[in-house]
């Protein structure tokens, strides 16, 4: 089985939201896509519209992947669930990992270990027996790959899709920007030296950025919240229903 991009990135949200928010699944359109655009937690960030991610949907629904859960009568927005887990056999320890390395690209064990600790309990000996168990399959679901020169751990990677490119800014911490920034933000006057200090400085690329990213951020929540909010008013237009049968049932 090979994923797209697109699919990799809708599924591996399913998952996490499931393991980490279990209250808010399933997931509707709008919190899938508010999901998919995360500005955190994801490498890289992407930017899907609804249609894309609807796309992905159908496309997964048809593969036996996502199950679509319609509105009964009162439901106001279909929802969506994953069922990578019952497709593929594996635990929950298992479907944490695959969620990590969809959403998040290429990890170390130890790495691992500690973004799945919502997600599923992983220690030090458990997370390495796992990737073997997945990596040891008929069909493999995650890869070894050779040490980086300088580092310690070598990396896995999963197989469900193609590996995307990594985030421009260095990675998901964004750590080359932090570096950077003190650097950058130093200014100078006719070449001779740092600006006068009452004189604002114009704000840099990395600022800019760091501001997209809150504004990308704050959309996010305020979509989930509308999804939130969507539930509340499917669940009210239920019960008041409910309501309606009983008393024409109970009129003379």
């Amino acid at each position: 089985m090979r994923l797209s991009l697109e699919q990799g990135r809708v599924i591996g949200c399913l998952i996490e939201k499931q393991l980490t928010t279990p209250q808010q699944y399933p997931l509707s359109l709008n919190a899938v896509v508010a999901a998919c655009n995360q500005t955190s937690n994801r490498d890289p960030v992407v930017r899907y519209d609804d249609g894309t991610v609807q796309r992905a949907l159908s496309s997964l629904k048809d593969l036996g992947l996502v199950r679509f859960i319609y509105p009964s009568r009162g439901g106001s927005a279909t929802r969506y669930r994953q069922v990578l887990d019952e497709y593929l056999g594996i635990d929950q320890e298992a479907l944490g990992i695959m969620a990590v390395l969809l959403l998040r690209g290429p990890q170390t064990a130890a790495e691992l270990r500690a973004r799945t600790e919502r997600m599923a309990r992983l220690g030090g000996i458990a997370a390495n027996a796992e990737l073997e168990r997945m990596a040891g399959r008929p069909e493999p679901l995650v890869r070894r790959l050779a040490r980086r020169p300088g580092q310690k751990e070598e990396r896995w990677i999963q197989l469900l899709t193609p590996q995307a490119p990594t985030d421009s800014r260095g990675g998901e911490s964004g750590e080359e920007y932090a570096v950077a920034a003190p650097e950058l933000r130093t200014r100078t006057v006719d070449g001779q030296g740092p600006a006068a200090e009452d004189e604002p400085p114009e704000p840099t690329k990395s600022e800019l950025r760091a501001l997209v990213d809150e504004v990308t951020v704050l959309r996010a929540e305020v979509a989930a919240l509308r999804a939130v909010v969507e539930q509340l008013q499917a669940d009210e237009t239920s019960r008041r229903a409910a309501v309606e049968q009983i008393r024409s049932r109970l009129s003379p």
